[in-house]
């Protein structure tokens, strides 16, 4: 085996890594979102370009065995369009070996845990939760998008976030999430803000609110903090949900976590003790879902033993 990469393609960023025969890390490269559901599959792919040349850098591209691509919106390569513009893209960053293309939640897994059958809870921009067996996805639960679902995302913590600070303007008791929420629209307070807050929050394009969440959780932890902290709670339990239901009843395997809103202050602690509280098993977090597709495809190239443990610690 040669050299072998790993992609997570999520809606806000793009992550590629590298690694050698013996599992050594050696380049990674960032761009913004590859999902062309959410960012349009032109910018996806340009994007996904742009994260393998970097993490290529220094590394003969032709000489990279296998591939996977773990990607938010893998569905959409079933048009025949979007699939030629991300495979155009993985031949442009150099790479000859074949691009195979698993789903995010996929490569999550792979990357929390050398199981082959457990959950994995994914809560970024969007959320869904999936059962895993044979490290394929077989069911999901959640995943519907901005629009049907995404209960417990960063857009539906985003969409809270305004909501309640519009609550706040027409009770005229702004607290520390309103305010924050007010500043980051560009809207001051006084005397036609809460029109102005519903002009902003509708001038970009929907998934944008998911800018807002940081505000939650941040909030959530000040003192007096009562509405902020309320959404947190119930963020964490809608999350929990998902997890849950994507389990059988009697399940011990282990529920591996991915995601921006893992590592949110306040939040990603109360969604670890409510899964702690409500499922057997362990739950492990994972922060580089790009890591386990590159062990996808180490495995597919014949990995040699220990080559997980060197490359994901």
């Amino acid at each position: 085996m040669s050299f072998v990469v790993g992609v997570d393609g999520g809606g806000t960023s793009t992550r590629a890594l590298v690694f050698g025969a013996d599992g050594t890390r050696l380049g990674a490269g960032v761009a913004g979102g590859s999902n062309p559901n959410s960012v349009g599959a032109g910018t996806a792919a340009a994007n996904l370009r742009l994260a393998l040349e970097g993490a290529l850098s220094g590394v003969d591209a032709g000489a990279v065995a296998a591939g996977v691509l773990g990607m938010a919106g893998s569905s959409r390569l079933t048009d025949p369009e979007v699939d030629a513009l991300f495979r155009a893209a993985w031949a442009g960053a150099g790479l000859r070996c074949p691009m195979r293309v698993v789903t995010d939640c996929e490569a999550a897994f792979a990357a929390g845990t050398p199981a082959p059958d457990g959950t994995v809870l994914v809560a970024g921009t969007g959320s869904i939760a999936a059962r895993v067996r044979g490290r394929r996805v077989v069911g999901t639960v959640g995943g519907h998008g901005w629009l049907l679902g995404d209960e417990g995302s960063a857009f539906w913590l985003g969409r809270e976030a305004v909501r309640a600070a519009l609550r706040a303007l027409e009770a005229g008791e702004l607290d520390g999430l309103a305010r924050a929420v007010l500043e980051r629209a560009g809207v001051g307070e006084g005397p036609g803000a809460w029109a102005r807050l519903i002009t902003a929050a509708n001038a970009g394009p929907p998934v944008a609110l998911a800018g807002y969440a940081p505000l939650v959780t941040a909030a959530a932890g000040a003192p007096g903090e009562v509405v902020a902290a309320r959404i947190v709670d119930g963020c964490a339990r809608v999350l929990a949900d998902l997890a849950v239901a994507a389990r059988t009843a009697v399940e011990v395997a282990a529920v591996v976590l991915v995601g921006s809103l893992v590592g949110a202050p306040v939040l990603g602690e109360r969604l670890r003790a409510e899964l702690a509280a409500r499922v057997d098993g362990e739950v492990v977090v994972v922060r580089e879902a790009a890591a386990g597709a590159a062990w996808l495809a180490a495995l597919e190239s014949g990995a040699e033993d220990g080559w997980r443990e060197r490359a994901l610690g």
